[in-house]
């Protein structure tokens, strides 16, 4: 169903919902358009005339400043007009309901809606009850899929290791809590990486995650050795309880990436982080900081990628010539 509802009769992406069902040529395309939009940021004037008279809505029913920014930056930059919708003042938080919210925006002839939600499943709900025209793109929802970040993510794999061939992948935290993850997975075992690893205490990861396409791990030492990237997420604490942990302190002695649990890794290992970040908790400063650390590149590419998938949702083909 989620291979249908995303792509068009002809194969092409119509709406971008999750990376399930989605094949490795199509992954691969969204990684070579964003080449091509990588170098936008760096012109005098940032901006390609692609999506001129588009116009995108961002929908953020949760908080957010890294995604919500740099989707609001990647319309911009391809000349779209962007309404960002402040949830907690629209008419859904005045008992409107979220159809009713969709299709008054609909009649202002909208493109696309960008979707935020808590609520696993919420993007694919939209997709399927939206006008013919609009594409719809999952900005994140609930515990399900984060399939921006997870491109983003791959397109800064590729940008340091070249291909995913022979990588080893390490996922290190709160597997059973992330939507990211849960994509990530599902993005590398499709470019075909060699191996991915998912490091955590047992109460963080999924009861069935061996049916993930992972070798899931509990020791640092043994999860890293030898890896060529490493991926800490984020320790999603308002989804948890006392019961998952003891305590950060003892998570950050375990689980934590710090210089000497790094240097199990390949010598030439990235260090990656979706963020926010935790510093102390997942990650030591001096890691987050450190010359293996990609972080702030992986925010910059997240412009690039998001502008490959609007331009492809909307049937734009290619980069900027």
């Amino acid at each position: 169903m989620s291979r249908h509802i995303q792509l068009t009769e002809h194969g092409k992406l119509k709406h971008f919902l999750t990376i399930e069902g989605l094949d490795k040529a199509l992954l691969t395309e969204i990684l070579v358009t964003a080449e091509s939009f990588a170098g936008v940021s760096e012109h005098q004037v940032k901006k390609v005339p692609l999506l001129r008279g588009k116009t995108i809505v961002n929908l953020f029913f949760e908080n957010s400043t890294r995604t919500r920014t740099t989707f609001e930056l990647a319309a911009t930059r391809l000349s779209a007009d962007v309404l960002s919708m402040n949830i907690a003042t629209s008419a859904t938080s005045k008992g409107e309901s979220l159809l009713d919210t969709i299709h008054n925006l609909e009649a202002m002839h909208v493109d696309m809606f960008v979707v935020r939600h808590a609520i696993s499943g919420a993007a694919h709900f939209i997709a399927q009850h939206t006008a013919p025209h609009i594409s719809v793109i999952n900005a994140g929802d609930g515990q399900h899929a984060h399939p921006t970040q997870a491109m983003l993510d791959m397109f800064t794999i590729r940008q340091y290791k070249k291909q995913f061939e022979g990588l080893k992948i390490a996922i290190v935290g709160d597997i059973l809590h992330s939507r990211v993850a849960r994509s990530q997975i599902l993005a590398l075992n499709t470019l075909g990486v060699s191996e991915v690893r998912v490091i955590a205490p047992k109460t963080l990861l999924p009861a069935h995650v061996k049916n993930m396409g992972v070798i899931p791990l509990y020791d640092m030492a043994e999860g890293l050795s030898d890896v060529d990237v490493v991926i800490m997420l984020r320790l999603q604490k308002e989804r948890m309880n006392s019961a998952f942990l003891p305590s950060e302190s003892e998570f950050f002695r375990c689980y934590g990436l710090t210089e000497a649990k790094l240097a199990l890794a390949k010598s030439d290992a990235i260090v990656m982080h979706p963020g926010p970040i935790n510093r102390g908790v997942e990650i030591a400063s001096s890691v987050a900081d450190g010359p293996q650390s990609v972080i702030l590149q992986q925010v910059s590419n997240g412009i690039a990628v998001r502008m490959a998938i609007m331009t492809m949702t909307l049937g734009h083909q290619g980069g900027t010539s």
